[in-house]
């Protein structure tokens, strides 16, 4: 005998076949999310100006291009400038830029580094500034190795050098001093790890797919390099408080030279570009006796 359907079932079908199409559309709309993050979050992380900047006796007088062959094949320009010969000590700073621009926005820092005796190499990693390829935490590695080797080429191994990291460089150069031990490292509003900054920004984002991490504590656990971290009190990119943690390790593992706190400065302030960061480097020279 076939058992005939009550009320209350009639009345649960359409209520239960609702229920799957609406589910079915949030695991629509979940995978869509997550399958986007993953095949566009390098763009993202990764906003540089492509154009090749202005020749570089224009931009930065004195400075020359330095070709920089990574072990991928690829050949990326720089700029070199050497230090003031009234003030030169010798030393050499390889600046390792942030997420974006290329290195002719990096032209005045670079100009204050040379009036306070420093030879200066401004790096544009790969997809920056008219350099080929696409940028990657690997790719930016390779590219950093690279700069590394063309300085010692200029007469400046890294125990000749500083390492300058702004922003993501901190990242780079992390990891580049755990390989390539330089003089001492100096951080310009770094990170813990990309992912820290990326949950501020986009918490609803399942940060734990990043393919790129840039784990700068974790390398600066284990070093013995001298450390200078300076960081702005208004940054709205990275927040502060993962600077102050990136000091805190530091200072845990006795390498901290200097914690340079600039009040009311934010990211992409002038002061992040100039006086305030070329004067810290100055003084992690001294330190080194």
């Amino acid at each position: 005998m076939r058992e005939e359907a009550g009320p209350g079932r009639t009345f649960l079908r359409p209520v239960l076949c609702s229920a799957a199409r609406v589910l079915l559309v949030l695991g629509l709309v979940v995978v869509t999310v997550l399958g986007g993050f993953w095949a566009f979050q390098r763009s993202i992380i990764y906003q540089p100006d492509p154009a090749a900047p202005a020749p570089v006796e224009q931009v930065l007088p004195g400075a020359r291009e330095l070709v920089l062959h990574t072990d991928d094949g690829l050949d990326l320009t720089a700029w070199f400038l050497p230090a003031n010969p009234r003030t030169d000590r010798e030393l050499a700073v390889l600046l390792a830029p942030g997420n974006g621009g290329n290195r002719q926005g990096r032209a005045g820092i670079a100009r204050e580094l040379s009036d306070r005796g420093f030879a200066v190499l401004l790096l544009d990693y790969r997809g920056f500034g008219g350099n080929p390829g696409n940028p990657t935490e690997e790719g930016l590695a390779a590219d950093a190795e690279a700069a590394v080797r063309a300085l010692a080429d200029e007469g400046f191994p890294p125990e000749r050098t500083i390492y300058l990291g702004e922003s993501l460089g901190g990242g780079v150069i992390a990891r580049l001093q755990a390989e390539h031990p330089p003089a001492g490292i100096v951080l310009r509003s770094p990170f813990t790890q990309l992912a820290d900054v990326a949950s501020h920004h986009y918490p609803f984002l399942p940060v734990g797919l990043l393919r790129d991490r840039f784990p700068v504590t974790e390398h600066l656990a284990a070093s013995a390099v001298p450390v200078t971290v300076i960081r702005g009190t208004a940054d709205s990119v990275v927040p502060t408080e993962l600077s102050e943690e990136v000091a805190r390790v530091a200072g845990s593992r006795g390498t901290l030279v200097e914690e340079v706190v600039l009040e009311g400065v934010d990211h992409n302030d002038a002061e992040m570009f100039g006086a305030p960061v070329a004067d810290a480097v100055v003084r992690l020279a001294e330190s080194l006796g």
